[in-house]
């Protein structure tokens, strides 16, 4: 392992090629879903080399392995220098980092070269039947992978966490990752009722996005802010406690408003709306955390950039995942909603607000340190925070189109009560919104590259202005 100074602790140097194969595979889901994007137009592009369900698949399972190896690199980075102790193994890092990388690029591979049921069949799906669920495509083999990969990243996490010091965000971090681990294994169940096999898949997806993923979001906040303000922990504390209680509780009995019409009882109407209406709180805590935590600051770091992608986390994260998500959960509103790109707006956005951004946060204050640095060059900075805007106003963008195509959506074939128009000549009329979401996702690109462009500028590195460490911002009272 090489010396690097700017490293409290030198394991913490097997986050590096994590952070990067989560950025090469981040690229690789946003190419994807431009396939997508220009197949809602034009039905036959790249096909039948790649159709539409194989690119989908494909994005989606981009999304969440980019997201994964996101995670992990951060764990290994940041559990380390709060246990104040080196990482038990870094050497089963490193190994678990290859094995998951080659099962992950195996997988792709089958999706795009072999016919989904030639998989299955090749992958012993006869012996236990997995596949064909939403997100959760992945041959028995990949699935059993990541089971042996996230237990051994647990262990080595765990075991690095109980010989050291024991901080909130620690504990908070290991919660959510070890429910991660424990939500995965329902992928395993694929029952022959119907409405069972929806809430197994549910309690996976769910509670994935909306339960134990909220709590490694918060961790992986809360250690950028303490990092880049110098706030005090204590009070940083108080804030997560709050958050992930309201996390939890508003998000495991808001797993309801899945169930409306999947044929469950009707009591999941009302315990769904009232408990999926309450999720948005715990993202306007994290909100009002991040400013608090930004206006409280008692130095003024260097790395810049990392704040404002922390900022940008708390703030698109309400707005996706708490505002757009409030739209249509109430099941009054999901009866006439639900599988509509009102869905998908909603998805986007919460997506990229909530974890999308809170990788891309960690990384951004990370990399510099892995690569010698305290932070990269002002020019650099510059690059990568005009990267977050166009990015940002790329997704809001698309978000905007598809939810104006969802409303036409409703408004043709959910709303009449006879005669709805039919479902291509729907499509045709939401044409419009889809070179629009298309227009997005263009932008979204480009401000992905500016982003990877940002880690080759050169120049010296920024630094904190004298006196930033002594109460406030540039010296000013805190």
């Amino acid at each position: 392992m090489s010396n690097i100074s700017t490293l409290k602790y030198q394991s913490q140097a097997v986050a590096k090629p994590y952070f990067i194969a989560a950025i090469g595979l981040f690229v690789g889901q946003i190419l994807f879903g431009l396939v997508m994007g220009i197949q809602y137009i034009y039905g036959d592009f790249l096909f039948p080399a790649i159709p539409f369900n194989v690119a989908r698949m494909v994005h989606t399972n981009l999304l969440i392995v980019w997201l994964l190896f996101g995670f992990m690199g951060a764990a290994y980075y940041l559990v380390p220098e709060e246990s104040e102790t080196e990482l038990f193994s870094p050497k089963l890092a490193l190994a678990m980092f290859w094995i998951f990388l080659v099962a992950g690029a195996a997988t792709i591979l089958g999706y795009l070269l072999v016919p989904y049921a030639k998989l299955a069949e090749m992958t012993g799906n006869d012996l236990l039947m997995t596949m064909g669920r939403e997100f959760l495509e992945q041959p028995l083999p990949t699935k059993l992978g990541i089971v042996v990969v996230a237990l051994a990243m647990l262990f080595n996490i765990s075991m690095t966490f109980l010989k050291g010091r024991k901080t909130t965000i620690t504990t908070v971090l290991l919660i959510g990752l070890w429910g991660l681990a424990v939500m995965f294994l329902f992928s395993f169940l694929n029952p022959h009722n119907l409405v069972r096999d929806k809430m197994y898949w549910w309690w996976v997806v769910h509670l994935w996005v909306e339960g134990v993923w909220e709590l490694i979001m918060a961790s992986l906040l809360a250690y950028v802010l303490i990092k880049t303000t110098g706030v005090d922990r204590e009070v940083v504390d108080k804030w997560i406690y709050v958050i992930i209680a309201f996390a939890l509780f508003t998000g495991i009995l808001g797993t309801g408003h899945h169930y409306y019409f999947i044929g469950l009882p009707g009591y999941w109407k009302l315990i769904g709306s009232i408990f999926s209406a309450l999720e948005p709180i715990p993202f306007f805590l994290m909100t009002v955390f991040a400013f608090r935590m930004v206006q409280r600051r008692r130095r003024d770091h260097a790395n810049q950039a990392a704040i404002l992608w922390a900022v940008g986390c708390a703030v698109v994260g309400f707005l996706g995942a708490g505002v757009w998500g409030f739209l249509h959960t109430l099941s009054v509103v999901n009866d006439y909603t639900h599988g509509t790109q009102v869905t998908a707006s909603h998805g986007h956005l919460a997506f990229y607000g909530a974890y999308v951004l809170v990788v891309i946060a960690i990384i951004s204050y990370a990399m510099p340190t892995l690569r010698g640095r305290i932070a990269n060059s002002l020019q650099a900075q510059a690059i990568e925070m005009w990267s977050f805007w166009v990015m940002s106003i790329g997704m809001g963008v698309m978000v905007l189109a598809l939810t104006g195509a969802g409303i036409v959506q409703v408004w043709l074939q959910r709303l009449p009560e006879t005669g709805a128009t039919p479902f291509m000549a729907v499509q045709d009329q939401m044409v419009f919104f889809f070179w629009l979401r298309l227009t997005g996702g263009v932008m979204f690109l480009v401000g992905l590259l500016m982003y990877l462009w940002s880690f080759f500028i050169g120049g010296a590195p920024a630094e904190e202005p004298l006196g930033a460490r002594r109460g406030g911002l540039r010296g000013t009272p805190a």
